[in-house]
């Protein structure tokens, strides 16, 4: 009887085992079908979007012959993003870490930058760092401490990074705050049990699993400060909008090299979000192993 009931059992887990394979199998299948027809409706639409800019009078041979230009600003626009959301990082760590403190001095000067920053425009933060520090180093100067004005005088380049990281990196506090939060307090008050400080706590226990929280969010945020990068183009920076916009009012052809830079925008943001999801794929197969 045994023998019977173990070869039934083993037969059903068999058929069990097919059943899902046949459900996973069907699941694909129904995915693959679904992504065909979003395909041939973005196909239509491009059809539709192409035919108006014909029919408009649209200059795609300018396009052409132009886009190489417009292309040499793109590692200035990756560039920008990088450093910017790197800076904005560090930032957000260390305000998520003044929320989250006891010490007064620490929550009052986090929740300053953070109402401040989030209060006010990007836009006019970007002025006042490129166009206001400099009148402040000035009146340094004048005081007698002309190294010290220097610091205040910043290219253009600089300006833009300084501005998108200030303003990137106040938003992105929340994230770190929630992050770091979301771990159970269980596991703190188990390290804190065994002896580690609450710093060793912190880098040992929280820290490892709360970067793992919030990199899909910073991955949105570096996405988003892709295209919010075109900002610095106000100040002269040469990255693609002010490449583009250069040509735009040169001859008068606004729409083509403007289509031109939002076309460069929107693959460089397909392709992000496809190195997004990759990374998030990653980081959930190593968090179930």
């Amino acid at each position: 009887m045994s023998v019977i009931a173990e070869t039934l059992s083993q037969t059903e887990r068999e058929q069990s085992q097919q059943f899902g394979r046949q459900l996973v199998v069907q699941a694909r299948r129904g995915h693959r079908l679904q992504f065909a027809k979003i395909a041939v409706v973005w196909l239509l639409l491009f059809v539709v979007l192409g035919a108006l800019l014909f029919l408009l009078r649209i200059d795609f041979a300018y396009i052409s012959e132009h886009q190489g230009f417009v292309l040499q600003g793109l590692l200035t626009t990756i560039g920008v993003s990088l450093a910017s959301i790197a800076i904005a990082t560090i930032l957000a760590f260390l305000g998520a870490l003044g929320r989250l403190s006891t010490n007064p001095i620490a929550q009052g000067i986090s929740s300053f930058y953070i109402s401040l920053i989030r209060g006010t425009p990007l836009l006019v933060q970007i002025y006042i760092i490129y166009l206001g520090l400099p009148q402040i180093g000035t009146q340094i100067s004048r005081l007698g401490y002309p190294t010290l004005g220097r610091l205040f005088i910043l290219t253009a380049l600089t300006s833009g990074i300084l501005a998108l990281s200030l303003n990137y990196g106040a938003y992105m506090t929340e994230i770190f705050r929630s992050g770091i939060q979301a771990i159970p307090r269980g596991q703190i008050e188990a390290a804190r049990a065994l002896g580690m400080s609450h710093w060793q706590c912190m880098r040992f226990v929280v820290l490892p699993q709360a970067f793992r929280i919030v990199i899909p969010p910073i991955g949105n945020q570096f996405i988003s400060m892709q295209k919010d990068s075109a900002l610095v183009s106000l100040m002269g920076v040469w990255e693609v909008t002010y490449r583009a916009s250069r040509f735009a009012r040169r001859d008068s052809k606004f729409m083509e090299m403007l289509l031109l830079a939002a076309a460069i925008y929107w693959v460089l943001t397909l392709i992000s979000e496809w190195l997004q999801a990759r990374l998030e794929e990653r980081l959930a197969r190593s968090t179930q192993h």
